[in-house]
């Protein structure tokens, strides 16, 4: 197989509903069609959630890293590209593209996945998988951005305390990983994002977060457009952590 035929090209649009008030993509929207696009690759080469959940198994994300310098404008297509750069027994590492109706890169993105049997919700060794068949999908392709830093949050007094409700919950009963990069962005005044823009956004998740369990977020200022963030459920256990880094409009 040649590394093009190993990356994963797919069309999108930025409709009405999936920009913010600038009129630009929101990045929770952008978040899911990441997982989009990370969901058609894996079903073409049979690892899809699909035939997974028949083996008992199933993928979850671990840590994201994007980094955006624009992002498309209501109505305009998009494609995004993409590719498996390593895997190891445990972890996958999928790295993407986005590329704006002109073709130009404007954002890409650093992924790890976890595979774990969703009855134990213990992890899996990818390489008994399909007789390890995901190595044969690693891919050279660049990725020109810095893998997802270590975050620490030292906050003891949260900004912000909710409860989980309906519109959190995913397939799998567990708070999804795109409605935490929401509920962060809320955490900012709405007279940040008329500034500034997001440049980088990392997630690492840790646990997961139930039904009738209580989020907490912390926040450290690290400087005017750098933030910390760590989520805990019930004010206790860390279930994911954030990195937030704005950036001047111009």
């Amino acid at each position: 197989m040649s590394q093009l035929d190993k990356i994963g090209t797919y069309p999108f649009v930025a409709e009405p509903f999936h920009v913010d008030f600038t009129g630009h993509l929101t990045i929770g929207v952008l978040g899911n069609q990441l997982l989009n696009a990370a969901g058609f690759h894996s079903h073409d080469r049979g690892f899809g959630i699909d035939r997974l959940n028949q083996e008992q198994h199933t993928w979850v994300l671990s840590r994201l890293a994007l980094e955006m310098t624009d992002l498309p404008m209501q109505y305009e297509p998009y494609t995004i590209e993409t590719w498996v750069e390593n895997v190891y027994r445990l972890f996958t590492d999928r790295n993407f593209a986005v590329l704006n109706k002109d073709g130009k890169p404007v954002a890409y993105g650093r992924s790890v996945w976890a595979m774990i049997n969703t009855e134990t919700r213990k992890p899996v060794d990818l390489m008994a998988i399909h007789n390890g068949d995901i190595a044969g999908y690693i891919c050279d392709k660049e990725c020109p951005i810095e893998k997802p830093s270590r975050i620490k949050v030292s906050s003891q007094e949260p900004v912000a305390v909710l409860p989980v409700k309906y519109s959190d919950m995913d397939i799998n009963g567990h708070v999804n990983s795109i409605r935490y990069i929401e509920h962060i962005l809320d955490l900012f005044p709405l007279d940040t994002f008329k500034e500034k823009r997001v440049k980088r956004f990392e997630m690492a998740y840790v646990a997961e977060t139930m039904a009738m369990d209580t989020m907490a977020y912390y926040i450290d200022k690290v400087d005017d457009n750098n933030f910390d963030v760590e989520v805990r459920k019930n004010q206790a256990e860390v279930v994911c952590r954030s990195k937030v880094i704005f950036d001047k409009l111009n």
